[in-house]
């Protein structure tokens, strides 16, 4: 028994003496903690999705269990997420429930390829500011998620889009729900200070929860929702007819959540790993993401994701291990088979408190003094990536931020291409350029050359330099054929091995060296392709 726990744990979490009890009942009060937390989210967001509150939890279980089992880095969450459902919601409304379960299951299949292929790997290419973005625009989705927990129960109708509409609060209704979402979030302060046998979240739903029932306090309740009730779910093929037509229906949604859920996981995989100064896989990740899909879709499930909210919930719970995932899991189908009569009696103020406060903790607060030191443009990219995932979606705020980065990178590259000019005994003019040479410096390195004035002996050396692209390739062919056209000799030196394969009119002007680089250059250039990588 202890091995198995210690598998689970990740063994760096148990002493070597043999299993700790004191580990056990951290992790086991985490999951605890992470079920409660997970039931009207995953409810919530079923309803945004168009979908029975069921399928939401039953998504939240097995893709939930499933991570936690095989997933890429102990003490993350998954389940039924909003970024996903608001792109659910159209195929529902248009095809039903069925197409959803059949392209869940595509899109876990397409989430197996990737972390076969180890494309995971790609997620490190998400500069910082994007990260910055990410986690305050995630921060305040989770925020404005939780105001929906402050209108009339069964007021909110279905638009065809997801949930809408729906009729304040006011009056004495209001201001209890605020008094006892205060009191939740003044609990989970206090509660470290005080004692951490209880994780602080678990003790703020426990006591708002007792509260509510033996005062009998009317405020909205878990059950107000929807009921969770229900039995174990069961295997289920999706009642689609296997044609080219539905393919071509639940393609383009299984690809888009297929990469929304691969984003939003991967950099949930990084928050985490900062926080826990743990390491964990991104390929593996994505492989239980498509495992956990696939057999979703297969089990009357909604798919879901990582879910930064309950992890930052787990992670500062004290969970370290796989093991909170788990009973996290088991918890919530307990609710769903046997529990949901006290569940549902949980009043919705405590568990809005909890998510209002992983929302303080979430956001990144040190961003605003980050912001006035370092370059106005990644300000610029953390403010940009915070907005759109507030107003469209993760995936799309990730792909702007990180295209806006990658662009002001080329324009500060392009910028850097220079060159020391000076002129040698034999009267030779000597061109030392310095900074790469891509499509992004291409021009201002042809402006470099005064062809008309320099002597007939001209040496370009690229010691300092690095000839990345076609581009580059290209440019240096334009500035050998002008100095020919003047009648000048001149010699090219310090190219890689490639460029001299690449070249062709400028290839007979370089000298050979043996001190050439050896890094290769990424460019299909005629009709020779060259994928060649390495660094000069």
């Amino acid at each position: 028994m202890t091995r198995i726990l210690a598998a689970l744990g990740n063994s760096a979490s148990f002493p070597s003496g043999g299993f700790d009890l004191s580990r056990l009942r951290i992790e086991v009060l985490a999951g605890l903690t992470v079920a409660l937390a997970l039931v009207p989210e995953a409810v919530a967001f079923a309803f945004v999705a168009g979908v029975h509150p069921l399928v939401g939890l039953y998504a939240a279980f097995i893709v939930g269990l499933i991570t936690a089992l095989i997933g890429g880095r102990p003490g993350m969450i998954s389940g039924a997420t909003g970024a996903l459902a608001v792109v659910m919601v159209s195929l529902v409304a248009t095809h039903g429930v069925e197409y959803l379960f059949a392209t869940v299951v595509l899109m876990g299949l397409i989430q197996i390829v990737v972390g076969v292929m180890r494309w995971g790997k790609f997620i490190r290419l998400v500069p910082h500011p994007v990260m910055l973005g990410f986690v305050n625009g995630l921060a305040i989705v989770i925020f404005l998620a939780q105001l929906s927990q402050f209108k009339v129960p069964g007021t909110m109708v279905s638009d065809g889009h997801g949930m809408t509409g729906g009729e304040w609060m006011s009056g004495t209704p209001l201001i209890t729900m605020l008094a006892l979402v205060a009191l939740t979030m003044l609990i989970i302060w206090v509660m470290p200070r005080v004692t951490k046998v209880i994780p602080a979240p678990l003790a703020g739903i426990g006591i708002v929860a007792a509260l509510v029932i033996i005062f009998g306090i009317d405020v909205p309740r878990v059950g107000d929702l929807a009921s969770i009730q229900g039995g174990l779910p069961s295997f289920h093929i999706p009642t689609v007819p296997l044609t080219l037509e539905t393919l071509q229906i639940i393609a383009p949604y299984a690809i888009i959540l297929a990469a929304i859920g691969l984003i939003e996981s991967l950099l949930t995989l990084n928050l985490v790993g900062e926080m826990t100064n743990t390491r964990g896989g991104s390929s593996q990740e994505c492989v239980a993401q498509g495992v956990a899909n696939t057999v979703t879709g297969f089990f009357g499930g909604m798919g879901g994701c990582a879910m930064i909210g309950q992890s930052m919930i787990n992670v500062k719970s004290g969970a370290r291990t796989r093991i909170a995932g788990i009973v996290a899991a088991l918890f919530l189908l307990a609710f769903i088979v046997v529990a949901s009569p006290a569940i549902e009696q949980i009043p919705l103020a405590a568990l809005v408190g909890v998510m209002f406060m992983v929302v303080i903790g979430t956001f990144a607060w040190n961003s605003f003094k980050i912001m006035r030191k370092v370059p106005r443009i990644d300000a610029f990219v953390i403010v940009l990536v915070t907005v759109v995932t507030v107003l469209t979606d993760l995936a799309i705020a990730v792909v702007v931020g990180v295209i806006v980065s990658a662009l002001a990178y080329a324009w500060q590259n392009a910028t850097r291409i220079s060159a020391k000019a000076y002129t040698t005994p034999e009267g030779a003019k000597v061109y030392q350029v310095q900074g790469p040479l891509f499509f992004g410096s291409s021009e201002g390195f042809i402006e470099l050359f005064d062809v008309a004035d320099d002597p007939n002996h001209v040496i370009v050396d690229f010691a300092d330099s690095r000839v990345a692209d076609q581009s580059a390739l290209q440019a240096i062919e334009a500035m050998a054929s002008k100095y020919q056209d003047a009648g000048k000799a001149l010699q090219l030196r310090h190219l890689s091995r490639d460029c001299h394969e690449l070249l062709t009119k400028a290839g007979s002007l370089i000298v050979d060296s043996d001190d050439d680089p050896d890094y290769g250059v990424a460019v299909d250039y005629g009709v020779r392709p060259g994928i060649l990588s390495g660094g000069h």
